[in-house]
């Protein structure tokens, strides 16, 4: 199956987010799973509950912490009735820490915020206005702000407008680039669709998130909310996107939450075995690819090229057959030393530079 053209939205609105009309105030559930972020743990917590328009519901799962994670919660709960702060006896892992809070949730949607991430003011509110608009959609999000060390004090709080895509066509744009395009704590879950596609899947600690979007969009569709800003997200040398972040174990858990898309609901979707054949073939191009850019920036040293080869034929078994494979193959016959000083090789790290530059500028704008 030949990559797809981009994705085409279902409806596009240039126009805030209509405003809701019921008369409840509805009930969102916040699970923070905690493990050793106790410095952290307040300014989340606090990010959360300080939420208006919705009814509240913070649980937080302290994955058996070893740092001051139970003080904190201690004087988090004093007099706050909205949280409920559980302890594991045992690590569980941040997958199956999430799925603790889920099994405790009672609202009617869902927010997954890790304890180093903040939700922005009224993005709790905006989502659930999206929601009640269009009962078909099960997932929404919004664009989250990155930084580094000190929290953001401005953000975009008025939204533009608001885009909704089938769930079909949402998947196949993710199956066509093979990337989440979603970091977590901007997006928010329909309660309802996770008691019909089960929780988080444990086999993964990166793209655990990755694997529970894939399995929503397939029974639903997908919303966002554009043109504001949903959510802060923190990295830091100890946030697992950092300290796990190898692109060994990134590939290899995007590949099991495709398969997993497609051994689950996503197996019931028309053209199913096509798209994750395309899915299959962007993570061994993306494989490829970086086996080519180590010989392009003199790292064979120190990047795992023949993992990387490995990886794209066991993953898609055409690989061989790829405009990348040629491409790897002429490397090596120069060798990592002449590599760079070939003119095509040269230029493919520039067109490499902008095509990631372009995509960035259209995840920023769309979400996608």
């Amino acid at each position: 199956m030949e990559p797809r053209r981009p994705l085409q939205p279902r409806n596009r609105v240039a126009a805030p987010v209509p405003a809701g009309t019921a008369s409840r105030t509805p009930r969102v559930s916040v699970i923070i799973p905690c493990y050793n972020y106790g410095r952290f743990l307040a300014q989340s917590a606090g990010s959360a509950l300080q939420q208006q328009g919705v009814d509240v519901e913070l649980i937080v799962v302290d994955d058996h912490s070893t740092d001051d994670t139970p003080q904190v919660l201690a004087d988090l709960g004093r007099d706050e009735p909205r949280l409920r702060a559980v302890r594991n006896e045992t690590n569980h892992g941040p997958c199956d820490a999430f799925n603790d809070g889920l099994n405790l949730a009672t609202g009617e949607f869902i927010v997954r915020l890790d304890a180093d991430d903040l939700l922005t003011p009224g993005a709790l509110a905006r989502a659930v206005q999206l929601f009640e608009q269009f009962p078909e959609v099960g997932l929404v999000y919004g664009h989250p702000v990155h930084f580094h060390q000190t929290v953001p004090t401005t953000y975009r709080s008025e939204p533009t407008g608001w885009t909704i895509w089938s769930g079909q066509d949402w998947i196949a744009e993710r199956c066509r680039l093979g990337v989440n395009c979603i970091t977590t704590p901007e997006a928010m879950v329909r309660a309802s669709i996770y008691q019909e596609i089960g929780p988080w899947d444990n086999r993964m600690r990166l793209a655990c998130d990755l694997g529970a979007w894939l399995r929503v969009a397939a029974v639903s569709d997908v919303a966002r909310i554009d043109g504001v800003d949903q959510a802060w997200h923190r990295e830091h040398q100890g946030s697992i996107s950092v300290t796990d972040g190898g692109r060994r174990v990134d590939l290899t858990e995007r590949r099991i939450a495709f398969d997993a898309l497609f051994e689950g609901p996503g197996g019931k979707l028309p053209q199913a075995s096509e798209l994750h054949d395309l899915a299959r073939r962007a993570l061994a191009t993306e494989a490829l690819e970086s086996a080519c850019h180590a010989y392009d920036r003199r790292l064979t040293d120190r990047e795992p090229v023949e993992w990387y080869v490995q990886f794209a034929v066991e993953t898609y078994p055409q690989a061989r057959q790829l405009p990348l494979w040629r491409g790897l193959h002429r490397r090596r016959s120069v060798g990592p030393r002449l590599a760079p000083l070939v003119p095509g090789f040269a230029a493919s790290v520039v067109r490499r530079r902008l095509r990631n530059d372009a995509r960035h500028r259209t995840w920023t704008r769309h979400g996608i």
